[in-house]
């Protein structure tokens, strides 16, 4: 069977996207508050970008690049609430329910794009919808591993998420390069988090230990979103936005077997379903 156009740069975003999880996760359990995290990211993430795609060339400010702003609204919304959801959840739930967020990019990429609904398609939104009531039981001690409140913000991260991608499919698909949509994010993105940053505590001051976390995610953050929006020049969102997401499983992983989470024979099984459902929808 033929290799997906752009699969090999979804795979690259893949592995930053579940690297950048654990990032998080780490600050979190270090005491690293959601407001200096975001705020010293975009103090990193929006200088790196825009002197890269000066020194590139690729940065060509087209009307398309109204979908990388509309993509650094959504963006904020969900890892503000995804950092919020890790004080409170083991990542080897929270990570995944967040990855999933791929069934609203697939959804909008069939039913507004009009990309083909096939078996394939079909069968891997089933199994994702397996995997998230899967995991939302999957801990030990059941609620244990996520409470009510994490569980709703990383619902809504998911879905801000699932946006977000679906703007960079528009962005690209109309004429916007990665670069230009990745620094259009990052203009929206930096005033946000600084903003809310500031207000949380009236005062610029996070603390030393907050640089090395955002610092990390910022980076991986940067490289993954350039290989997701230079994989959806080449194919399908509703193919290589699925690939992308996988990342979940290497934090999910990474949760288990470095960090110590409990797990259970109902989490597994939902981490099956969820590779299952990326599997399904790569061979597309």
């Amino acid at each position: 069977m033929a290799i997906n156009p752009g699969l090999e740069y979804a795979l690259g975003a893949m592995v930053c996207y579940g690297l950048a999880d654990l990032v998080y996760k780490r600050a979190a359990t270090a005491g690293v508050k959601p407001h200096h995290f975001l705020m010293v990211q975009a103090w990193i993430f929006a200088p790196t970008m825009i002197a890269y795609s000066l020194a590139t060339g690729t940065l060509h400010m087209v009307p398309a690049a109204g979908w990388g702003a509309a993509a650094g609204l959504c963006i904020f919304i969900a890892l503000y609430n995804f950092t919020r959801s890790l004080r409170e959840g083991a990542v080897s739930v929270i990570a995944p329910i967040f990855r999933l967020n791929f069934t609203i990019t697939v959804a909008l990429a069939i039913c507004v794009l009009g990309e083909p609904l096939g078996a394939f398609k079909m069968a891997g939104l089933a199994l994702a919808l397996l995997a998230v009531w899967l995991l939302l039981g999957g801990g030990a001690g059941g609620s244990a591993a996520v409470s009510r409140a994490s569980l709703w913000r990383v619902l809504l991260a998911t879905f801000a998420l699932g946006i977000t991608n679906f703007c960079y499919k528009l962005g690209v698909m109309h004429g916007a390069t990665p670069a230009t949509m990745v620094v259009s994010q990052a203009a929206v993105f930096f005033p946000l988090a600084t903003a809310f940053g500031y207000l949380a505590e009236r005062k610029f001051n996070p603390p030393a230990a907050t640089w090395p976390y955002a610092a990390c995610a910022a980076i991986l953050l940067a490289i993954a979103f350039m290989l997701m929006a230079t994989s959806l020049i080449r194919g399908e969102a509703s193919v290589l936005v699925p690939v992308a997401q996988m990342g979940f499983v290497i934090t999910a992983a990474a949760g288990i077997l470095m960090l110590g989470e409990r797990t259970s024979a109902r989490k597994l099984a939902g981490l099956a379903a969820a590779v299952g459902a990326l599997v399904c929808l790569a061979m597309s």
